[in-house]
């Protein structure tokens, strides 16, 4: 008769963790910065149909690296969530800290089944306020905890070498066009710290938008808008009115949520 393997608890949850931070680790790296009228999120991302960021709710955004199948799941039921508590409640109940302890809740709970594997997701959930003092983002992990960021933050790919180029060059007050040009560069260097060159069709870009009139902040930057932004960080400045106009032709996204 064969003896029963055995595996400590402690040991089995930190084999669970390691398997659900190299999944992630071998996706393509995400940033979320804050800059002067918002939040921006900027991934490479080469798939036209299969997006890294969406919209939640009129000021939330999600952001997510991993298995798509997985996040896009949770990114469904968030916003069944938050449709639900708004529509019984009100709009403004709806927040990015509760939205991120639901993810968190569901997250925990599939980390810790025996029953399944643990999802191979990094989430950001993002709020922008009506003053930079009011946003929010919040970084969750694979196993459910709750990071409370400020600034910058990276999730997916070499996340870690990201985050700290991050830290040591974002400042408040950024243009859109600063904090562009900051996450590009920052997604452009590899593991040995030499930049490689990301084209503008490879990079998916949204904002969370303050100063736009409408109740729903989020937009989806594409085309000609994201090629001029590009242009005018590389020559250093950009100004008020390009960076508020709108894309033009085909390549113009609409604001609706992509649920």
């Amino acid at each position: 008769m064969s003896t029963p393997f055995y595996v400590s608890p402690q040991q089995a949850m930190a084999d669970r963790a390691e398997y659900a931070r190299k999944g992630i680790a071998r996706g393509r790296s995400l940033v979320v910065l804050q800059y002067a009228d918002g939040i921006v999120f900027v991934g490479e991302n080469p798939s036209r149909a299969l997006h890294k960021f969406s919209e939640i709710y009129d000021r939330i955004g999600f952001a997510a690296a991993g298995k798509y199948n997985e996040y896009e799941n949770l990114r469904i039921g968030g916003v069944r969530y938050a449709d639900l508590r708004g529509y019984t409640y009100d709009r403004g109940d709806v927040t990015a800290r509760g939205l991120a302890n639901v993810y968190a809740q569901t997250l925990g709970t599939i980390f810790s089944s025996a029953g399944e594997k643990p999802y191979e997701v990094e989430l950001v959930v993002a709020e922008v306020g009506e003053t930079p003092e009011g946003d929010q983002i919040y970084r969750l992990p694979h196993d459910g905890s709750i990071v409370d960021e400020h600034g910058s933050v990276a999730v997916g790919g070499n996340a870690e070498q990201i985050s700290s180029y991050l830290d040591q060059r974002h400042r408040e007050g950024m243009t859109l066009a600063e904090a562009l040009k900051l996450a590009v560069q920052a997604l452009s260097r590899d593991t040995s710290g030499s930049e490689r060159e990301i084209p503008a069709e490879r990079l998916e870009v949204a904002v969370l938008d303050r100063t736009r009139p409408q109740r729903r902040k989020f937009r989806r930057i594409t085309g000609p808008r994201l090629e001029r932004l590009l242009t005018a960080a590389g020559e250093g400045g950009v100004t008020a009115s390009d960076a508020k106009k709108p894309d033009d032709g085909p390549d113009a996204e609409p604001d609706s949520s992509d649920s």
